[in-house]
């Protein structure tokens, strides 16, 4: 059996999420840089044969591709029983936090990231207010999730807490504010001994 090989770039979240996952649960990977700032046809030939829309991540575990970061992040779970894995009741919890962040928080961060740093360009009017607002829900969410525990799963950090970090981690860039419950997860997440900066992740 080879190593799993994961493609990703320190823009992405989305890769971000995975390669803390692999790196929480400590199964030995490759990861290989990726231009998503490239034309899709400019990427790497596995690559592309693996991800039908070009994007990452890609995970690829004895040669089967695995996509979508959510998808991805259980696939690990189950497989290593590992970060929530491990019992019924801690994939139940991964698919809930999983499935929130990708309709919640995980769909109005991005595009508030996305949209810094291309200056709002292509962002109609009223698009950011939208997506601010949804993001005022959002944060009483999480805040409710979060609870007082040190992590979404608990005392220990799950897949589901990976799936969030992803764009929250550049929660101060985005000119929105975090609450103090954001803030203190934040804290912890970065004192994981596995955790590294996007750029130490996937460094070109």
């Amino acid at each position: 059996m080879s190593e799993p090989v994961l493609y990703g770039h320190p823009d992405s979240g989305h890769a971000c999420k995975v390669a803390l996952a692999l790196e929480l649960a400590g199964v030995p990977h490759q990861r290989i840089w990726v231009d998503i700032w490239a034309a899709p046809e400019t990427r790497p030939a596995a690559f592309l044969a693996g991800s039908p829309f070009a994007e990452v991540p890609l995970l690829v575990i004895d040669q089967q591709p695995y996509v979508q970061s959510g998808a991805i992040l259980l696939e690990i779970a189950q497989r290593y029983q590992v970060l929530g894995g491990d019992s019924h009741a801690g994939l139940r919890r991964a698919r809930e936090l999983i499935v929130w962040e990708a309709n919640r928080i995980g769909m109005c961060l991005p595009q508030i990231h996305y949209a810094a740093k291309v200056q709002n360009q292509g962002f109609p009017p009223g698009a950011l207010d939208w997506l601010r607002a949804r993001y005022q829900v959002d944060r009483a969410n999480f805040d409710r999730l979060l609870g007082d525990a040190a992590f979404f799963h608990g005392d220990a950090p799950g897949v589901g807490d990976c799936a969030i970090w992803g764009y929250t981690q550049w929660i101060n860039r985005m000119g929105v504010e975090p609450t103090t419950s954001m803030l203190r997860w934040i804290d912890n997440m970065r004192a994981l001994p596995g955790m590294k900066t996007p750029e130490s992740f996937f460094p070109n």
